[in-house]
């Protein structure tokens, strides 16, 4: 259910539910500068649109007709979906292949796409005996349209909700506030500051799997944050538990000690997609082309311990 509410010292809070999580927008308009039902209602219209075109769980979405389409046919899509793609592919290309959006049978045979299951062994077994070709070379885009060349199966977990996300600030944006906070569980994006001058700040969170805590608290200053982790989405096989984020090279979930990942980007779609990145690459070769880059970055590594940060850049 959406939900409006105004505080006493004037902040606008907007909820209502998307993605199979909960969507969030914070402001302080000024009396009479925005009406609050007409935003609410174009925030959920927004994110009702990401998911018709990106969603993995809905047969008739955009993305599905994609999936459904026969190898080497042309596919008209929605531009919002194709930017999404683009970006997906510029990612994976720049990541050496760490960000792949063609797993989505190996998603599924994990438990994690649709229908949501304990580990499907023979799928498993079987996609993992057989090669598999990254996306970049099973997936063509042009102006307007798109195809597959092999029968996969795409799935965009790791950068539809960051791009929900821009879709709220665009929004916001369009309604006159310039100063905000939105977000979709731990992907947020900020713009300007509150009344008083102090920048929108937001917890981090440390990624113990029974109890997340807070680990520290980040201001935002006109910037998009995402955190990938294995502590809240994850399965349990024997005594392992084996979060979502899959390994494109061992066809198995990511097991290199990483338990969290969070990224400053511009977008929230970039930050997004990155966090998935440099999960899969781990903390060394992460943390290097990170730097490289000039991606700011915290990994949180899971060691006997307890929880070790490891820093990059503005979070450095």
């Amino acid at each position: 259910m959406s939900k409006t509410s105004t505080d006493r010292d004037g902040r606008l809070v907007l909820r209502g539910p998307t993605m199979a999580a909960r969507y969030e927008a914070l402001a302080y308009p000024a009396a009479g500068q925005v009406d609050a039902a007409a935003l609410q209602a174009d925030l959920a219209a927004a994110l009702e649109a990401v998911e018709q075109q990106m969603s993995g769980w809905r047969p008739d979405s955009d993305l599905n007709r994609l999936n459904a389409a026969a190898p080497g046919q042309w596919l008209a899509l929605p531009d919002n979906l194709l930017v999404v793609l683009a970006a997906g592919l510029q990612v994976g290309a720049a990541s050496g292949g760490a960000f792949d959006m063609a797993l989505g049978d190996l998603v599924s045979a994990w438990g994690f796409g649709p229908p949501v299951r304990q580990p499907d062994e023979a799928a498993i077994r079987a996609l993992t005996g057989k090669p598999r070709q990254p996306c970049a070379e099973v997936l063509q885009l042009a102006p307007g349209r798109a195809r597959r060349l092999a029968a996969v199966r795409f799935d965009l977990c790791g950068i539809a909700k960051g791009f929900g996300v821009d879709e709220m600030a665009r929004v916001m944006r369009a309604h006159g506030i310039c100063d905000y906070l939105v977000g979709i569980d731990g992907e947020l994006r900020a713009s300007g500051r509150k009344p008083g001058g102090a920048p929108w700040s937001v917890a981090l969170e440390r990624p113990e799997h029974d109890n997340p805590t807070a680990a520290g608290t980040l201001a935002l200053d006109s910037c998009a944050i995402a955190t990938s982790g294995d502590y809240r989405n994850y399965v349990r096989v024997g005594q392992a538990r084996l979060g979502h984020i899959m390994h494109p090279g061992s066809a198995r979930p990511v097991q290199n000690g990483v338990a969290a990942v969070s990224v400053l980007a511009p977008s929230c779609m970039l930050a997004d997609a990155w966090a998935t990145a440099l999960t899969v690459l781990g903390a060394e070769a992460g943390a290097a082309l990170a730097r490289q880059l000039g991606l700011d970055v915290l990994f949180q590594l899971r060691e006997a311990g307890g929880i070790r940060p490891v820093a990059v850049g503005r979070f450095a």
